[in-house]
């Protein structure tokens, strides 16, 4: 039976959401297609009808990732009441415990730096994305001004979170989330932590 091209595209979202909280869960390295498409409900060979390779579908996932990490934070109030409000989520303990439903970027940096270069691209075109709307709303007037204090931020605030998910003591682990916030907020021009 063939498909149109509304139930191909209904798949190939799936299969990415599936991906995306497994890769997150587990890592790229960790995840395999068969465990994937187990997730999304299909079979391997329908995995060759949307992606080339892992790589395309790890190309794929952080794309996807990305662009929805980036609309969840246009979400957020407009200006720097906006901006602080993604930090103190970002580095909360809920956002810290449940790393398959949260950032890419913190749960897959290190694997993402040994991808190939689709995945580099991908990677590259989301997160500057998102930065160049967080410096958007820190300088509406001259957002190029606030861009790469705004990339060391975000910088910031992926490793405080990796670090804080690797601390076995939950007490460091919560005073590191609570000073990162303070000190992301400061490097931003907000002072109100």
């Amino acid at each position: 039976m063939r498909y149109g091209s509304e139930h191909k595209q209904a798949t190939r979202r799936r299969i990415l959401e599936v991906a995306g909280r497994r890769f997150k869960q587990d890592g790229i390295d960790g995840s395999g297609i068969a465990t994937v498409m187990k997730d999304a409900g299909l079979t391997n060979g329908a995995f060759y009808a949307h992606f080339a390779s892992k790589d395309d579908l790890a190309a794929g996932v952080v794309a996807e990732q990305l662009r929805e990490q980036a609309a969840q934070f246009r979400d957020r109030p407009p200006g720097r009441g906006g901006v602080e409000q993604i930090v103190r989520e970002y580095l909360s303990p809920e956002h810290r415990d449940h790393p398959g439903e949260g950032c890419p970027s913190a749960a897959l940096l290190d694997e993402i730096g040994r991808s190939g270069d689709a995945v580099k691209q991908a990677y590259t075109h989301g997160l500057m994305t998102i930065v160049d709307d967080l410096a958007a709303r820190l300088a509406p007037d001259d957002p190029a001004s606030a861009r790469a204090a705004t990339l060391n931020a975000v910088a910031s605030l992926i490793g405080t979170l990796q670090l804080s998910r690797a601390l076995a003591d939950r007490r460091l682990a919560d005073d590191l989330l609570k000073e990162g916030t303070r000190q992301a907020l400061a490097a931003l021009g907000i002072d109100r932590a």
